[in-house]
């Protein structure tokens, strides 16, 4: 039977080992699987026992804690403790020598996996994701059926920003809310906005630095600061950091522009008033998408194949199906038709509509963490992307929009120089 590790273990009794099967790596009868998750463990969890009863193949599930994962499997590299498998948040460049090819699973037509989104170096494919994210609108359902005011539906007849602002004002003046919008402090999601207001943000050049971005993402970027005028949105998010999560679960703020991932919280957490995912504003129909876990099989050396076969093994079409399912993810496999778990309707919904977004959207949508791929595999990373602190001193007035744009665009190339 798989072993769930819930607290980490310690370095030394984490990767493989001598009991953990011959020298001769397809003997191995036990190996690790390390990921960081709050809820999305179940789907491992089934299909490690499908595995091990197909293959005599025991998977030991380690959820590590987010804060400090990425530090883990340093000093785990370093003491040539490596998990045999794991779903990291990223990649790094202290251990990335030491990741065996995946191309073989990738590449499998049967199994259709989205080939922009798997990480490749010189022709082999070091990671594919576990899943695929998006940012997107939550709107407080009760709230408009109260100032009966109308939303889109349908992401291919959707609403501008203009429009939707428009309409959550409304909301908020005639209930009484507090705010028309919270919007995660985060710099994927900020790109999200630039990309929906048909700028290109913050993109690698040509010469592996991040150019000057163009007119469109400044007019974006100075849009983006009006509406934190504590009347449509609160500044507290986005300089001293307030929970947008936490205000938008209190039921006084008309919208709010997350991620996918929050669904299942909202499905399970949110009691007093019905919530629904409304079409991502435009004018350009773009988001930010992002992936989930990226799944990598390390070469170590007596558990390599079995590791490999692992990875393999999750992300077969039926397997992988499961997972999806039981986990709640966006699949990175096209053309799946899955039957979420989820009780509640609205979430079933939101799900159905963020599908249709990604579908929908402007392939630069996918270029944030292309270019976060294109730097690891360089031999280069961003370890503190300057965007939310920069943006913090734009909204609190300490400095206007172009030293606000050359601080995001140095403090990025400074990094990586």
């Amino acid at each position: 039977m798989p072993v769930v590790v819930v607290a980490a273990v310690a370095l030394t009794a984490c990767g493989s080992s001598d009991d953990s099967g011959d020298s001769g790596s397809t003997d191995a009868k036990k190996i690790t699987f390390w990921l960081s998750t709050s809820a999305q463990i179940q789907g491992y969890t089934d299909l490690a026992k499908e595995f091990e009863a197909k293959e005599g193949i025991a998977v030991e599930i380690v959820n590590q804690p987010y804060d400090g994962y990425q530090d883990k499997l340093r000093q785990s590299a370093q003491a040539n403790s490596l998990p045999d498998a794991a779903s990291v948040p990223s990649l790094d460049t202290i251990w990335i020598n030491q990741l065996q090819d995946l191309s073989a699973t990738a590449n499998n037509e049967t199994n259709k996996i989205r080939k922009d989104l798997v990480t490749e170096q010189d022709g082999k494919v070091l990671a594919i994701p576990s899943d695929v994210t998006a940012a997107g609108l939550f709107i407080n359902k009760s709230l408009f059926d109260k100032a009966n005011v109308t939303y889109p539906t349908d992401p291919n007849q959707t609403w501008s920003w203009d429009d939707f602002l428009a309409a959550a004002t409304k909301v908020r003046t005639a209930t009484g809310a507090k705010y028309d919008l919270v919007y995660d402090n985060s710099p994927a999601r900020i790109r999200a906005w630039i990309y929906n207001h048909g700028g290109k943000g913050f993109q690698l050049g040509s010469d592996g630095k991040y150019a000057t971005p163009d007119a469109a993402t400044i007019d974006a970027l100075t849009q983006f600061k009006a509406i934190n005028d504590d009347k449509i949105m609160p500044k507290s998010v986005w300089t001293s950091g307030a929970d947008p999560n936490a205000l938008f679960k209190s039921g006084q703020v008309v919208a709010y522009f997350s991620g996918v991932w929050q669904v299942p919280d909202f499905a399970e957490g949110i009691t007093s008033f019905e919530w629904t995912s409304a079409p991502t504003p435009g004018p350009v129909h773009a988001t930010d998408i992002n992936t989930g876990g990226k799944v990598v099989a390390f070469n170590n050396k007596d558990t390599a194949s079995a590791a490999k076969k692992w990875v393999d093994f999750l992300f077969q079409r039926d397997n992988y199906t499961k997972l999806a399912q039981t986990n709640g993810y966006l699949s990175v496999e096209t053309g799946l038709t899955l039957a979420y778990p989820f009780k509640s309707q609205t979430a079933l919904d939101a799900f159905a509509l963020y599908n249709k977004e990604i579908e929908l959207a402007d392939p630069i949508s996918a270029s944030g963490q292309a270019n976060g791929t294109k730097l690891i595999i360089a031999g280069k990373s961003i370890q503190d992307d300057p965007t939310k602190a920069e943006m913090a001193k734009f909204i609190n007035g300490e400095q206007d929009v172009q030293k606000t744009v050359d601080n995001i665009v140095n403090g990025l190339n400074e990094q990586i120089s």
